[in-house]
């Protein structure tokens, strides 16, 4: 499972929404009231009728082929320091949580020194990596950067699954500029109760998407109480039925509780952050 991202789906079930998807446009407004599931009428944001139309907008647009953002480097800048983002080298946090299995995750996400040149912009290197009942299971590197509006990139990730500490595979490893791969937006500059974006995109393969779903909101985690946190849905077209919500705090400059509200249950909470 990815906190920055949701996690890459299984290819059987890609290819029945893809058939469905082809088969009836119709079925876009049941699959926009599935992504609502979970949310209690106080989750919900003021106009929840049009953040569904939203919804569906997007579902058409983002498999129309036509995105194609501009990217300029001279647009970019060398740090990344959103309030709700800050990936300041050195920076490390750490959560854990149950999976619907049982299953004690633990996720570490460590801003390395590092940089890489995608296309044409130097992005700031986030290595993450998860264990599941004690064993690695994925280790990742993600590639961020941030424009002079202040909204921060994702331009891909190499990522490596592993098992019984053997690599076994590289699945959902992508990067903007190969192979008809597009950065999307991790994190609006200004974020807006409605504003809904691609986080990434790669026609059928990465397509996340974000959506602000609140600018207030309080959350309760075993480090304390946060107030005034940010709440985006994070949602796939090609993996409509799951949803996860996450809670940024600007007291911990990222996220602080990923909740999944359908298609599976879990949660995974903030249980240190440091500075190495």
């Amino acid at each position: 499972m990815k906190l920055f991202h949701l996690k890459r789906f299984h290819h059987f079930f890609i290819i029945l929404c893809l058939l469905a998807l082809a088969a009836a446009g119709c079925r876009n407004e049941k699959g926009n009231k599935d992504d609502n599931a979970g949310e209690s009428p106080a989750e919900t944001p003021n106009g929840a009728g049009e953040n569904d139309n939203a919804n569906a907008i997007i579902l058409v647009d983002n498999n129309s082929g036509e995105y194609d953002p501009v990217v300029d480097p001279a647009n970019f800048v060398s740090t990344i320091d959103h309030p709700y983002l800050s990936l300041t080298p050195g920076r490390v946090w750490v959560y854990e949580g149950k999976s619907e299995d049982g299953e004690t995750e633990r996720i570490e996400i460590e801003v390395t020194p590092d940089t890489k040149a995608v296309m044409g912009v130097t992005t700031t290197v986030v290595r993450e990596r998860e264990w599941v009942n004690g064993d690695l299971v994925e280790d990742t590197f993600d590639w961020f950067a941030q424009d002079k509006d202040g909204n921060v990139w994702y331009f891909g990730e190499d990522s490596k699954e592993i098992e019984n500490g053997e690599v076994v595979g590289t699945k959902g490893s992508w990067e903007a500029g190969v192979n008809g791969a597009e950065p999307g937006i991790i994190m609006k500059a200004n974020p807006q109760v409605g504003d809904a974006y691609r986080q990434e995109y790669l026609e059928g393969e990465a397509e996340d998407m974000g959506q602000v779903l609140g600018l207030s909101d309080s959350v309760s985690i075993g480090l304390g109480n946060y107030q005034n946190c940010l709440k985006i849905k994070d949602w796939t077209p090609l993996e409509p039925d799951f949803v996860e919500h996450k809670f940024y705090s600007k007291e911990v400059g990222n996220l602080i509780l990923e909740k999944k509200v359908a298609g599976e249950s879990g949660q995974v909470e903030l249980i240190e952050m440091k500075t190495e």
